[in-house]
């Protein structure tokens, strides 16, 4: 039977040549699209293009009045960023006024905000990864009841999905995690495999670690004899570090003092030793053990020297954090949601496929993402720099002005930001970064503007590379990797998934994607506060070149894995994708410098509809997961409709 290339990439037909995955088979012709944005490689996230027409709006206070210039169009509702609580919003508007217009604007030249999506080709090899926004986090414990009734519309089945990941499979193979030492901050370069410690989001089940015994574990590390006990008693031992204090009072004591003074000061270890926590914390919370408080996030991380406190039980958000399996995972991540979300609302984009299997392999036509006859419509490299009018009331339109694609220069480097657009509607919805928004709507309030600002957005990489084979990691025992003092944090092979017609490689033989995750840390920030910290970690990501960043890449895979004499960075690294997130996830409440009423308010005063402007996005709840994105999209659309 003959299959026709528009069946295969729909799902009508599917056809297994012996010997070949589906992989295999979509090869070469995987791609139909020119510059296809998902397939694009280098320094994605905060692209070139992406952010300039922002900086010069934010830090160069240009002005961009739009009163002169014609009105191009109008809309009933313009939403500025189109991540998923963007698209969420045009969901839930749409589903009150099925006949509006809606108009969706994006800085980025994808959708999807965080929940971005990177794909690989190199040969027959098809690989998709996440450039951002990860998994569904504890959905059947922490979703409201709005997220898992999105989830339901769009098809998305939390029980299969838990289905298609393999818990087993690198269990099966006797892989653990393991720990890169360097010898610039300890004795020497050393591997140890057999890590038996777990931390928040894990997707091993607790009996399948392959973790040795802590001691033997630990006994192995490049420290002193001395350091290497203090460690284990740690570990063993429960103590209370705090013995003079009554229950309240050490809870008090320790949410303000962060997880490395405890560790220095009450525990008496080393600096040495503290350096091998130093990174723990950075994949969960973007920040290093010297910024996260010794009682909250230490326990959902689940980091040693509190269990002999005496303290109260975690609350149930924690437990489910720490407990409950991180397995809720599309191949390309969170990007699925924002995909549905898209193929929902522009349905000639995906032709019709809205379900989470078909569409996993679905090429979306990017050129449909703007037609002039759809009820809604995505416009891509848009970035909005004003907006006004929002105050003067109902009947008075909503003046909007974006920039559009600026011109680079072969190397990147700005030329000229784009043309200015004046467009309308009766709605604006902002579920963009509130740091930005005091810029672009300037008739808010001080004080919300003040309130706005202290978002300040963690700032991290997300790096896909794409390898040859995985052999290497079978030689060394693990599927991933821990480094405390290298740039890179966390080295990983995918997670196990197979959904729809993608599937995982199965063969060390197989060319595999490695997740790596790098928090941009300074010997200078250790001890600054978060926001400081964050503005710091910024500053660097966006002064490092695409060259910078791959010689950090290819140097630590290098020093890792080249040992087993299975892996070489020149000739096994077939692609590098760098997932820039300059402003990466929402600011969160962090006990060492927040006070939490006091953050309440600053929480509600920010996202205070102002006229016929509204807020959205993660950041107004200073949450950033996909859950709260949505959550602040409804919010945001039912505020719009107790106006009317």
């Amino acid at each position: 039977m003959t299959i026709s290339r528009r069946d295969f990439l729909n799902g009508t037909s599917l056809a297994i040549i012996a010997g070949m995955t589906p992989l295999d088979l979509l090869g070469a012709d995987m791609l139909p699209f020119d510059n296809y944005p998902p397939s694009l490689t280098g320094l994605r996230g905060s692209h070139a293009g992406s952010y300039e027409s922002a900086h010069a709006l934010a830090q160069e206070r240009m002005k961009f009045p739009v009163d002169d210039l014609p009105v191009e169009e109008k809309y009933d509702l313009v939403i500025v960023g189109a991540g998923i609580s963007g698209l969420s919003a045009a969901f839930f508007y749409q589903k009150k006024f099925k006949n509006a217009k809606i108009l969706l604007l994006d800085n980025h030249d994808d959708f999807g905000g965080h929940a971005k999506r990177n794909e690989f080709k190199k040969n027959k090899t098809f690989s998709m990864g996440y450039g951002g926004s990860e998994s569904l986090q504890s959905p059947k414990h922490l979703y409201s009841n709005t997220a898992l009734k999105l989830l339901e519309e769009l098809k998305i089945d939390i029980d299969k999905l838990e289905k298609h990941f393999d818990v087993s499979f690198y269990p099966k193979l006797h892989l653990s995690r393991g720990v890169f030492f360097d010898k610039e901050n300890f004795l020497s370069d050393k591997f140890v495999s057999g890590d038996p410690t777990r931390s928040a989001c894990d997707e091993i089940p607790p009996g399948q670690l392959h973790g040795k015994k802590i001691k033997e574990f630990i006994n192995e590390f490049p420290m002193s004899s001395t350091d290497k006990n203090a460690l284990i008693k740690l570990y063993t031992e429960k103590k209370d570090y705090l013995p003079k204090l009554k229950t309240e009072e050490k809870v008090a004591y320790l949410q303000k003092i962060s997880y490395r003074d405890f560790l220095l000061k009450h525990v008496g270890i080393s600096e040495q030793a503290v350096k091998y926590f130093q990174a723990k914390s950075h994949d969960f919370d973007t920040i290093g053990i010297d910024a996260i408080s010794a009682y909250d996030d230490s326990r959902v991380l689940n980091l040693p020297g509190l269990d002999g406190m005496n303290l109260p039980p975690m609350d149930d958000d924690d437990l489910n954090a720490l407990n409950d399996p991180y397995i809720y995972h599309f191949p390309d991540g969170n990007a699925t949601i924002a995909r549905l979300l898209v193929s929902n609302l522009m349905p000639k984009v995906t032709n019709g496929i809205k379900d989470m299997n078909s569409i996993i392999l679905n090429k979306f036509d990017y050129t449909k993402l703007d037609l002039n006859d759809s009820l809604v419509r995505l416009r891509l490299s848009s970035t909005v720099v004003t907006v006004a009018n929002a105050n003067k009331g109902k009947e008075v339109p909503v003046d909007i002005g974006y920039l559009d694609k600026p011109e680079l220069d072969s190397e990147g480097k700005l030329v000229k930001l784009g043309t200015l657009h004046r467009i309308q509607a009766k709605h604006v919805i902002m579920a963009n970064y509130n740091m930005m928004i005091p810029y672009i709507l300037t008739e808010l309030p001080q004080e919300q503007k003040e309130a706005l600002a202290l978002n300040v957005k963690a700032p991290l990489l997300y790096t896909k590379v794409l390898i040859s084979n995985w052999k290497s990691f079978i030689k060394l025992g693990v599927h991933e990797i821990y480094s405390p003092c290298l740039p890179y944090c966390r080295v990983k092979l995918d997670y196990p998934v197979d959904l729809g017609r993608y599937f995982h490689p199965r063969s060390p033989e197989k060319p595999i994607q490695l997740h790596m995750v790098s928090v941009p840390s300074l010997p200078e920030q250790i001890g600054k506060d978060a926001r400081t910290q964050f503005r710091m970690g910024r500053y660097k990501l966006l002064t490092t070149s695409f060259s910078e960043f791959e010689k950090d890449i290819r140097n630590q895979l290098q020093r890792i894995l080249a040992p087993t004499k299975l892996f070489n960075h020149e000739k096994d690294i077939l692609g590098i994708t760098i997932n820039r997130w300059s402003h990466g996830y929402s600011y969160y409440l962090n006990s060492l410098f927040d006070d939490e009423d006091k953050s309440n308010n600053i929480i509600n005063t920010a996202r205070k509809p102002f006229g016929n402007v509204v807020i959205a996005n993660s950041d107004a709840d200073w949450n950033p997961y996909a859950q709260t994105a949505i959550d602040q999209a409804h919010r945001a659309v039912d505020e719009l409709f107790s106006q009317l």
